[in-house]
């Protein structure tokens, strides 16, 4: 890829926060219900969410912060949404493969409208860092991208969102 598809859209810390003040993390139990996952989807959810924890555990050390499951002093949580988008067009009169050709009709009228061209799937994901002595969130980023088709290639775009979001934090 010459240029990231991901996309920031939400990166907030709480004043003060740096995080290399911080000496060990762990991550918080991740619950999934409902038509989350489906049975489909299942092994490769759990292998992405497995790819999102190895990214964020190398960005965290990489600060010099360790993974600790006894009394962290961070604690991560991990928000995963994807959704199913309609890619759509306008149409337009001036385009003549939008207009129905005349056929003697008296009745006859055109309208411009939103034509479904495809169909795509749209992932956000959100990472909170949370004081676990206080219990309280000291920084928080999303990133979204359009999620390749090829199951193989959402590891490189999770280490990139990962990446761009570590690089927000102080």
């Amino acid at each position: 890829m010459a240029c990231s598809s991901v996309k920031l859209v939400d990166v907030q810390l709480e004043k003060g926060f740096i995080v290399s003040n911080y000496k060990t993390f762990d991550f918080l139990t991740i619950n999934t219900g409902g038509d989350a996952v489906s049975p489909l989807d299942g092994p490769i959810y759990r292998a992405n969410l497995e790819h999102i924890k190895a990214s964020i555990t190398k960005e965290l050390e990489a600060r010099g912060i360790k993974r600790s499951t006894s009394n962290p002093e961070l604690t991560v949580n991990i928000g995963i949404v994807v959704t199913e988008e309609i890619q759509t067009r306008e149409t337009s009169f001036a385009n003549p493969a939008d207009r129905t050709a005349y056929m003697g009709q008296r009745n006859y009228h055109w309208e411009a409208g939103e034509v479904a061209v495809g169909t795509y799937r749209d992932g956000t994901l959100t990472i909170h860092l949370v004081d676990a002595a206080t219990n309280k969130l000291m920084w928080k980023g999303s990133a979204e991208s359009v999620l390749p088709n090829k199951p193989k290639e959402v590891p490189t775009l999770i280490e990139d969102a990962v990446k761009k979001l570590f690089e927000k934090i102080p």
